[in-house]
């Protein structure tokens, strides 16, 4: 059985604010923030899509995991569908519903997954500069 290298929870972090201001972006441009209700609609949609098409197309990683050398794939090693994308991304919104709980659980699980992993059965891993997996699971530090 193969294993990975866990990225550590500071890059995971870091991709998610570098994804979050390109999906804003995105949202505002297609008029998220016209109305209150329609612009959340329209954010929520549009990061979805951003998350989905990224992860499923561009093999595990979007632009914020891309900087940072990091992946997701499923526990089993393989790539993600597009039903893990969406419930690893409706996990991010009960993560933030919760009072950001589902975020900080990653700091004390032993595999580093947040809620939206366990909901997804998704890994966070390093990934080198031939965006290989990197083998061998380790610690990293934070």
């Amino acid at each position: 059985m193969s294993s990975y290298q866990l990225a550590g929870v500071g890059p995971r972090f870091v991709a998610l604010i570098i994804d979050g201001i390109l999906g804003s972006i995105i949202a505002g441009a297609l008029g998220a923030n016209d109305r209150w209700f329609l612009g959340g609609v329209i954010g929520f949609l549009v990061t979805l899509g951003y998350q989905w098409f990224f992860l499923t197309r561009n093999n595990g990683q979007t632009p914020g995991k891309m900087l940072l050398g990091i992946r997701v794939i499923k526990v089993d090693g393989t790539p993600i569908t597009g039903i893990d994308a969406t419930l690893r991304y409706l996990g991010y919104a009960i993560n933030s519903a919760i009072m950001g709980i589902g975020w900080l659980w990653a700091l004390i699980d032993p595999e580093r997954q947040g809620w939206h992993d366990k909901l997804a059965r998704t890994y966070v891993v390093l990934a080198d500069r031939n965006d290989t997996v990197v083998m061998n699971k380790s610690k990293n530090e934070f």
